[in-house]
């Protein structure tokens, strides 16, 4: 059912498709469905060409026990979890989000933990950097966005979420090989790095929400 009080009928050409070779085999969490977006609120990381040569190095490891590991190409830490929104709410549910975000200084975080991690449905594993300073102004975020996704009756985040950077990625749950001792010598590489201390605090200076094919900036103040 459509929330009470959303403007507009859904226009019967927006479309949304779903085809796995154009990102690597991964498919969406949900079936496409004419009207429907995918909608991810997040704060888009910017990679500076040393991050990418820690990440190269991390990959480089990486496949020497998971040979099919893969580099992510874009780099974000999500304040939501994917979610489908109806083509006619995308505007009032950026409004709303614009508001309840237009208060947030920029803030420093810490991302420098190595952690696996899978999907909900174990389809996919990551190899990414947890945060481990400025928790607490990312949980505040959350807890807007949540009020958003709570006003068009859409999940809200995890409850006690692991905040990370994604790197790299493969198709199935192979967690099992990339943990232990393969995690341990990604920990090493990052922790003697030798601009990682310099690179893993990241100043956010922006919140985005991407809906299909549309992208919003919310700038922090």
């Amino acid at each position: 059912p459509v929330p009470a009080g959303l403007p507009g009928d859904p226009d019967p050409e927006e479309a949304v498709s779903d085809d796995s070779s154009r990102h690597g085999g991964r498919g969406r969490g949900f079936p496409p469905e004419r009207g429907n977006w995918a909608t991810h609120v997040y704060l888009p990381y910017m990679a500076q060409e040393e991050f990418l040569e820690l990440l190269e190095l991390l990959v480089s490891r990486a496949r020497t026990y998971v040979p099919s590991v893969a580099a992510m190409e874009e780099f974000h830490l999500s304040l939501s979890q994917c979610v489908v929104l109806r083509y006619h709410w995308i505007e009032p549910f950026v409004r709303s989000l614009r508001e309840r975000l237009a208060a947030f200084h920029r803030f420093f975080c810490v991302a420098d933990q190595v952690k696996v991690y899978t999907n909900q449905n174990k389809t996919r594993t990551f190899i990414g950097l947890e945060v481990s300073a400025g928790h607490f102004q990312l949980l505040e975020l959350v807890s807007e966005v949540d009020r958003v996704l709570q006003e068009f009756d859409l999940p809200t985040f995890y409850k006690d979420p692991s905040f990370h950077i994604s790197l790299a990625w493969c198709v199935g749950d192979l967690s099992g090989r990339l943990e232990g001792q393969c995690l341990r010598e990604l920990q090493d590489i990052v922790d003697g790095f030798e601009e990682s201390a310099f690179l893993l605090r990241i100043q956010w200076e922006q919140i985005r929400c991407k809906s299909g094919n549309k992208y919003f900036s919310f700038p922090l103040r």
